[in-house]
């Protein structure tokens, strides 16, 4: 087991204790999954990929801390664009 900490979002913020995939894996190339592609019986064609996963990873994580959500104020505003013109030029320095 290679363990790792990240931070998870669903279903809220938290820390988690997680494996990873065994990089040096000959199977999977450290990716963890093995991609079957498959296509149409009639045509040939690409359909799509199964993914299967590798013995080398396991998908379990532990929850070690939840995380309070952060003030409104310092929440990063998405609906905005950074270079939008609020009064300001738009134009980057030079």
């Amino acid at each position: 087991m290679r363990l790792r900490i990240k931070v998870t979002y669903c279903p809220r913020r938290a820390l988690t204790l997680a494996d990873t995939p065994c990089p040096d894996c000959l199977n999977c190339q450290g990716a963890g999954v093995i991609a079957h592609d498959y296509g149409d019986h009639e045509t040939g064609e690409y359909a799509g990929t199964d993914w299967e996963p590798c013995p080398c990873w396991s998908q379990w994580a532990v929850i070690l801390l939840p995380l309070p959500r952060l003030p409104r104020r310092l929440r990063r505003r998405r609906d905005t664009s950074p270079w939008a013109c609020d009064g300001y030029s738009n134009e980057p320095p030079f």
